[in-house]
This record gives structure tokens, C-alpha cells and sequence, in this order.
């Protein structure tokens, strides 16, 4: 199975361009939703992330996400620490859900992509880039965050020019409608390279 990366800092628009191309019928992988899932339902991982963060990690059971990001966006070695215990098992669920897959290609759709060292797991990728500003903006609306609490979060993650210099094909997200256009071209690019 082809395998792409589908990457960008937050607020570029990556889980947008994700969706468009599940509507165009390829199979997508959401690995920020799939480590949740897999934070809450893997007992290794549960039991790791209390020994390392605390009780207060699961509150009645649930992940605590508020908690936990306040203890990782601040600190780089508490960020690597959660890092440590939850990307291999996203790398092995990729794996395995990856195979399991029909179509031309799959994406793993990952802000952390190259980070992570989830592009070892890939075929090629793509970078999805917006303007700084607009970025920040989408995701203040969206999470009801303040301006600070977003740099801080962009401040853990490549810059787009990384991102874009690590990429095979890039889209700048600025404009819908621009977009679903890029977007088709996009998933007639991958469809092509899949078969190379």
C-alpha cells in the first residue's frame, strides 16, 4: 500500500485537506484522534502515562487533556516523555490499520509528523501551509484559546519552511475555494505517483 504523509503546523488546514480527500474516497488515518483513542483504550499506554504524569492523567477514566497539554506545551521534556510512550504505539496501529486498507494510497494525516519520526512510515508527504496570523486566528476560534496559548503551541512544532523543504508537494490554505481545487490536483498527483 502507498503510503503518504499529509502534515502542517496548527491552523494550516491539514485535517481540512485530510477530509477532502476521504471524500474523494481515500482511506485517512487522523493520528492526534487515533493517539487519544488509543491514550484512553491501551492499557500499557494508560498505565505509562499515569506512572510518568500522574493520577490527574485520567480524570474518572478519561484522558485529561486540558492537564496534560498545560504539562507538555511548557516543557520540552515532558512533551518528549509523552512523545516516548504514545508514538510507537501510533506508528504500530498506523501499521497494522494501514495494510487493512483498499484504494491507490492511504494518508496519515500528522501536525507532528517529521517530529515523531512518522515519515519513516510513509512513501512521500505533503506540507499544508497558512500565513501565521491566519493560522492563529483559526485556531482561536476553533479551541476558544488565546493568542499566547496557540504561539505557544506553534513554538513546539517545525516552521513551514522545515516542513516544505521535507515534502514532495505543498499547498498554501488560504482560500476555500482555492483549495478544492488544489486538492483534486493533489489527489491525482498521489493516485499517479502510487502507481509508479
Amino acid at each position: 500500500m502507498y503510503k503518504v504523509g499529509i502534515t502542517g503546523g496548527i491552523g494550516s488546514g491539514k485535517s481540512l485537506v485530510a477530509q477532502m480527500l476521504q471524500d474523494r474516497g481515500v482511506a485517512i488515518y487522523f493520528s492526534d484522534a487515533r493517539a487519544k483513542e488509543i491514550m484512553s483504550s491501551d492499557e500499557s499506554v494508560r498505565r505509562s502515562l499515569i506512572e510518568r504524569f500522574g493520577e490527574q492523567t485520567f480524570a474518572e477514566g478519561v484522558l485529561n487533556r486540558a492537564y496534560l497539554a498545560e504539562r507538555v506545551f511548557a516543557s520540552d521534556v515532558e512533551l518528549a516523555a509523552l512523545n516516548a510512550i504514545v508514538h510507537p504505539a501510533v506508528m504500530a496501529d498506523f501499521e497494522r490499520w494501514a495494510e487493512a486498507q483498499s484504494g491507490d494510497y492511504v494518508v496519515l494525516e500528522s501536525a507532528i509528523l517529521f517530529e515523531s519520526g512518522f515519515d519513516a512510515a510513509v512513501d512521500m508527504t505533503v506540507a499544508i501551509m497558512a500565513p501565521e496570523e491566519l493560522r492563529i486566528e483559526r485556531v482561536m476560534a476553533r479551541d476558544g484559546v488565546t493568542k499566547e496559548q496557540v504561539e505557544e503551541r506553534m513554538r513546539s512544532q517545525l516552521s513551514d519552511e522545515e516542513r516544505c523543504s521535507r515534502s514532495k508537494y505543498a499547498i498554501v490554505n488560504i482560500e476555500l475555494d482555492e483549495l478544492e481545487d488544489d486538492v483534486e490536483q493533489l489527489h491525482r498527483r498521489l493516485s499517479y505517483d502510487s502507481r509508479q
